[in-house]
């Protein structure tokens, strides 16, 4: 049985919506943490133009070729098994760059190794977009966002709802910029940063 997760269901026709503009003249997109799968195929589907590679942890692989083998697209690629914190990553270049629900769940350490790897692969002028909630100068956007960060913290003291300007400096150290911030249903956000073209 293939894994299910309801909001990558509510979600992805909004994101795909984002990624069409994003990600229009990208070869390729790597998926950092596929999760469930699903959202691969669907923007698989929705981006003909363009590989989609998706990768995740080795224990989560055979839900995401579950959601490929269904599908039987011939651009979206089997998962790498990335580890964000072990480098180098198992690809050289990537044209463009998408995760979703990955920067709470990761321990800080882990974003900042996300975005180091991210660095060194992205093409230069590749983009780069993260969905999920996010907080602003220290305060979170709404009573739900600041309520999940609780529920997050509870579960485990690494992770955490992240705050845009942390998340920049990081970006500004691996010499992307921040070029977009697209609010999204629920409370979440797209941001997208495109690295520099020199």
């Amino acid at each position: 049985m293939k894994p299910f997760a309801p909001a990558c269901e509510r979600n992805k026709e909004p994101i795909l919506e984002v990624l069409r503009r994003v990600f229009g003249d990208a070869g390729d997109v790597i998926e950092i943490g596929s999760g469930t799968g699903q959202h691969a195929v669907w923007f698989a589907a929705g981006l003909p133009h363009l590989v989609w590679r998706t990768s995740d942890l080795p224990e989560n692989h055979a839900g995401i070729n579950a959601w490929i083998d269904e599908v039987g697209l011939d651009n979206v690629e089997r998962p790498l098994a990335l580890d964000v914190a072990r480098h180098p990553w198992p690809l050289a270049s990537a044209g463009g760059a998408f995760s979703a629900n990955t920067a709470h769940i990761m321990h800080w350490p882990e974003v900042e190794a996300m975005f180091g790897g991210l660095a060194e692969v992205l093409s230069p002028g590749a983009r780069f977009a993260l969905y999920g909630p996010f907080a602003r100068d220290g305060r979170h956007t709404s009573a739900s966002n600041a309520a999940f960060d609780r529920s997050l913290r509870v579960q485990d003291p690494g992770m955490g709802v992240r705050d845009l300007r942390n998340l920049e400096r990081l970006a500004a150290g691996g010499a992307m910029a921040l070029e977009d911030d697209v609010a999204m249903p629920a409370n979440n956000h797209i941001l997208v940063w495109r690295k520099a073209p020199g």
